[in-house]
């Protein structure tokens, strides 16, 4: 029998384009993201692999769920998960809306519009912020915020791999209304160059990306933890500088991703940003700054 995890693509955490409960995060939270976060690339990794069929995808994802679940040991990514969980008192719903998404990815090759990648976003995204918020005992009034800025994440990954999901998976996020509306087809995401057509639809996917992050911008403000609401801050400073330069790039030729310094660079602006933002909540806060 085939484990989930010998499939693996041998990425790890590390190697995301966004951290990954960072060391910002505290020690006594990290073993529930990380398991959930192991999890999760073992069904990523099995959605995307190139040699499987369809109905075999399916079928071990389903047995990576039982093994989630409790009705099988198979896989030991879905038993850590599920033991952590039931340790923690946590939820297994938001690994099993990710197990929905990557059945997607299996399943569904294009989006017609905007709202269909948000339904998408709300299986393949949406449920890690709330799991990380879940885990730190965080108010569910929280989760607008950071669907808001989970959503942008995804597309952020769809618009910077969106040659390669196409030639590899014939698999396209970007919506079909949008590639209409600026005059062109994914037929032109196979291209060494984006087209100017292309390079308006993306150009205009990035603005309303952007959006999504002017929506979630007050998350760390509504965070207790302030560990976490720091890592958001880096996160959403690091996604605001990649959306920026999605808006002008061409995905197709230009690998859009920060280098190592930039992404310290701006990791550490997003440390500073969350920090002023902190101390001056904390002093508006004071009763010298209420009138008392």
């Amino acid at each position: 029998m085939t484990l989930a995890g010998e499939l693996r693509s041998g990425k790890g955490h590390r190697d995301e384009n966004f951290p990954v409960a960072s060391h910002l995060v505290h020690p006594r939270f990290r073993a529930p993201i990380l398991a959930f976060y192991e999890f999760v690339r073992v069904a990523d990794d099995i959605a995307d692999h190139a040699d499987l069929a369809p109905e075999r995808k399916l079928e071990l994802l389903d047995r990576l769920e039982a093994s989630l679940t409790g009705t099988s040991d198979a896989d030991p990514e879905g038993v850590r998960l599920r033991t952590i969980l039931a340790e923690r008192g946590l939820s297994a719903r938001h690994a099993q809306d990710l197990l929905a998404a990557f059945r997607l990815d299996v399943t569904k090759l294009r989006y017609a519009d905007w709202d269909e990648l948000m339904h998408y976003c709300s299986l393949s995204a949406m449920p890690v912020g709330r799991h990380v918020l879940d885990v730190h005992g965080e108010s569910r009034e929280t989760w607008p915020a950071s669907d808001a800025i989970c959503a942008a994440l995804q597309i952020i990954n769809h618009i910077q791999d969106c040659r390669n999901d196409f030639r590899d998976l014939d698999r396209v996020y970007i919506p079909l209304d949008a590639l209409a509306a600026a005059g062109t087809s994914v037929a032109a995401l196979d291209a060494a160059v984006a087209s100017p057509e292309l390079l308006t639809c993306l150009h205009k996917l990035a603005a309303r990306t952007g959006g999504l992050l002017r929506d979630g911008y007050s998350l760390p403000d509504q965070i207790k933890d302030f560990r976490l609401s720091l890592e958001i801050s880096v996160i959403h400073t690091l996604a605001d500088s990649l959306v920026r330069t999605l808006m002008v790039r061409d995905p197709l030729r230009d690998k859009v991703h920060l280098k190592s310094l930039g992404f310290a660079g701006v990791g550490m602006h997003g440390i500073l940003k969350g920090l002023w933002r902190r101390v001056g909540r904390r002093a508006g806060a004071a009763p010298e700054h209420q009138g008392a």
